[in-house]
């Protein structure tokens, strides 16, 4: 008899950890009869399932099998050929409120300059364009693998896509009340190795600086509530 099982194992442990954070959360939400509530207990509960049971109907659904594709993902970002990147920007807003933002992918590109595009999939999937050199573009499909609302978002990569990359945004708060400590955390592998993130960084395509960057301009945009910008100024004499 076939177990069904077609979710990895540390993401069947993250779906149930991330699956009882939202129906915590959720249950807050109903108590104060916020339209949400329900649909993230349902949200919530479909995680605690594929967590204890290890089977996703929708992976079923879509032939599917990260039981194998999660050992294929860590292969790839393991050893020399894994590059790590690590930024941090404090943000003067509720780890809640930037959660809520940056939650919503389909924003993203507000504040990430190499993003073209986001679209959600469903509760866990989502489609990735960026742009690439020489015009071109590159896409990939990333899914929530742990998530704690207010917490901590972390992603990887689906097989197929143009990136191999796995990553987490956290969300605590800031000593003294100076509001929210937001930090990226991101583990990928570059097309030709670390030789290919020297190569980058020599181009102007340094992950570092695009992250710190793009936590800038997120910074700027909830304490502003938008991006300042130089385009359309008249430039002065040198």
């Amino acid at each position: 008899m076939t177990s069904g099982v077609n979710v990895a194992g540390a993401e069947r442990w993250a779906s149930a950890l991330g699956g009882a954070a939202l129906t915590a959360y959720a249950i807050k939400q109903l108590k104060d009869r916020s339209p949400a509530g329900a649909a993230l207990a349902a949200a919530g509960t479909a995680l605690i399932y594929r967590g204890a049971t290890g089977h996703c109907a929708m992976y079923a659904a879509a032939g599917i099998n990260t039981a194998n594709d999660m050992d294929e993902t860590k292969r790839a970002l393991a050893g020399p050929r894994g590059v790590n990147v690590e930024e941090a920007f404090t943000i003067n807003a509720s780890p809640e409120e930037l959660y809520v933002f940056w939650r919503n992918f389909e924003l993203l590109p507000r504040f990430m300059n190499h993003l073209v595009e986001v679209r959600q999939l469903d509760l866990l999937r989502s489609h990735w364009v960026a742009k690439a050199p020489a015009g071109r573009t590159v896409e990939w499909d990333a899914e929530i693998i742990n998530e704690i609302p207010g917490e901590l978002i972390a992603w990887r990569t689906l097989p197929g896509s143009d990136v191999v990359s796995a990553g987490s945004v956290s969300f605590k708060c800031a000593p003294g009340g100076r509001g929210t400590e937001v930090r990226v955390r991101l583990q990928y592998e570059p097309p030709a190795g670390k030789v290919g993130a020297t190569i980058a960084w020599l181009l102007g395509h340094d992950p570092a600086y695009t992250i710190h960057e793009d936590l800038r301009r997120f910074k700027q945009l909830i304490e502003c509530g938008e991006i300042p910008t130089t385009k359309g100024q008249p430039r002065g004499r040198s």
